[in-house]
């Protein structure tokens, strides 16, 4: 074997024995087996300064630290009493008169009742807020300080349709919160709640979270905030966290604890929190002027259905008008029965419920951008708000109950029935009106779920043509080419009052 073979063939069997040892090294290390080929283990118990997290971990657990630190004093938790009457448990039963004699008028008529929710000083003078529905109607309100102080509390303002309200302590010097911007706030971004959660001992209870989501609105929550967007949180709510402030990771208000989803009673990881930017809002105002102004536009409105969304190629979200008040701002800025909003001030909506709180926000006086649908054509119209307290709104979508089922006219494969409008002032309408009555809807039709047709609905107008009776809707329907789709006006009877509902249908 020459030299050169040589060499080659002891260069071989070096990088075989480094490649071997190193490949047993990771593979011990792998199978946490280097001890057996001389890698140090430190036999014993192992310490925290051992066990520490990266510093990455530490920054991120030293921040939530940091503002339960800063945010905690300014919280307080808030107890009220109320005077109640005393339940008679013999009222309505034959003992009623027996029990009624001179050791009974002893018995107190009233009892005072005890509730319990948490507040967080938004001024360096004693100004806090926190839900309408903590103190609502107390006659005594004692609020106690992160550092022990017990203060009696007068209230300022409470203003219930957004449920905030807003009470003072007689101090000064106070730590308080900084309002954060509703803008900033993502779904995903960590987040803190603070509050008494459940009993007085458990006061400036710290639980943290991410937010689930924004913009929460729709009917249901409606009856819980009349105008509030909702911040959807799994930081961990429950009854009397009510009135505590939701924060950033910078300890800046981004939102008022108010209300949990739960089928439990306690928390279920679904919390909802006023927004700051109605909190900020309503504060000021209650601070100032001791109430809310807001603006309106004077007209009802109820959410499309999905055939007209459809048919008008709009977003489920927008909102129909139903009603327009004579001589208020929608009314002179030509607005009309039937246009369908989509945006208003550029912000599209995706809920009906939001042209409510977006209009209810701001205040009289101010400009208000619509985008707005009507028929095929398109349009931006400018509105000055009125006052909301001086114009009446009323839109509760209740429908009539009828006790008639004619169905000398059925529309079969639309799924209902129709028959002439008879006796119009009976069921809530002007006399004269005229138009096809639906009954027998059946639930399971594309009328129903789609077009969003009730009984007691009365059409007056298909496919843009006037409808009088049913053999107006029979001759324009017969003339509509099947699987096309077509608009039709509606006059719905809702406690007391006709509203204007446009929907459509699609003849199968």
């Amino acid at each position: 074997m020459n030299a050169l073979a040589r060499t080659t063939v002891a260069m071989l069997l070096v990088g075989a024995f480094i490649a071997g040892l190193l490949s047993a090294t990771v593979g011990a290390n792998w199978m946490d087996a280097g001890d057996k080929i001389g890698t140090p283990v430190k036999a014993g118990p192992v310490t925290l300064e051992e066990a520490a997290p990266t510093p990455s971990v530490l920054d991120f657990e030293s921040s939530f630290i940091s503002v339960a630190e800063a945010v905690n004093p300014a919280v307080v938790q808030i107890r009220s009493e109320r005077v109640v009457d005393r339940p008679d448990p013999f009222s309505g039963t034959p003992f009623e008169n027996f029990f009624n004699g001179p050791g009974r008028d002893q018995q107190p008529d009233q009892q005072r009742s005890q509730a319990l929710g948490s507040g967080v000083i938004i001024r360096d003078n004693g100004y806090i807020i926190t839900n309408d529905h903590v103190i609502r109607n107390a006659d005594d309100l004692e609020v106690q300080l992160f550092n022990g102080e017990f203060y009696d509390a007068e209230v300022v303002g409470t203003d219930a349709e957004s449920d905030l309200a807003v009470i003072r302590i007689e101090a000064d010097g106070l730590p308080y919160l900084q309002y954060g911007r509703i803008d900033d706030v993502r779904v995903g971004q960590w987040v803190m709640a603070f509050g008494s959660p459940l009993s007085a001992d458990l006061g400036n209870t710290v639980t943290s979270g991410i937010v689930s989501a924004l913009g929460r609105s729709s009917s249901n929550l409606s009856g819980l905030n009349f105008f509030a967007q909702f911040i959807q949180t799994d930081a961990a709510i429950n009854p009397g966290n009510s009135g505590g402030p939701l924060v950033d990771l910078r300890g800046r208000m981004i939102g008022i604890n108010s209300a949990i989803y739960s089928r439990t009673g306690g928390n279920q990881g679904i919390g909802f929190a006023i927004p700051v930017d109605v909190v900020e809002n309503v504060a000021a105002q209650l601070i100032d002027e001791g109430r809310v102004e807001r603006g309106a536009l004077g007209l009802n409105f109820a959410p499309i259905s999905a055939a007209l969304a459809e048919a008008l190629d709009v977003p489920r979200g927008a909102a129909q008008i139903t009603l327009i008040l004579p001589g208020q701002p929608a009314d002179n800025a030509g607005l009309r029965e039937g246009d369908v909003i989509t945006a208003v001030n550029d912000r599209r909506l995706r809920d009906a419920n939001e042209l409510r709180i977006l209009v209810g926000n701001l205040a009289p006086g101010a400009r208000v951008k619509l985008e707005v649908v009507r028929d095929d054509d398109r349009r931006t119209v400018t509105v000055e708000l009125g006052r909301r307290a001086e114009i009446i709104t009323a839109n509760n979508g209740q429908e009539p109950v009828l006790q008639e089922e004619d169905d000398a006219n059925p529309m079969a494969d639309l799924g209902m029935a129709l028959r002439d409008l008879s006796n119009p002032e009976r069921l809530g309408f002007e006399a004269g009106q005229r138009g096809a009555l639906v009954t027998n809807v059946d639930v399971s039709s594309r009328a129903y779920s789609e077009g969003e047709l009730r009984n007691g609905d009365v059409i007056i107008e298909a496919d843009r043509q006037p409808v009088a009776g049913v053999e107006d809707f029979r001759g324009i329907y017969r003339d509509i080419e099947s699987g096309d789709s077509f608009i039709v006006r509606v006059l719905r009877p809702a406690n007391g009052q006709v509203t204007t509902y446009f929907t459509a249908l699609t003849k199968p």
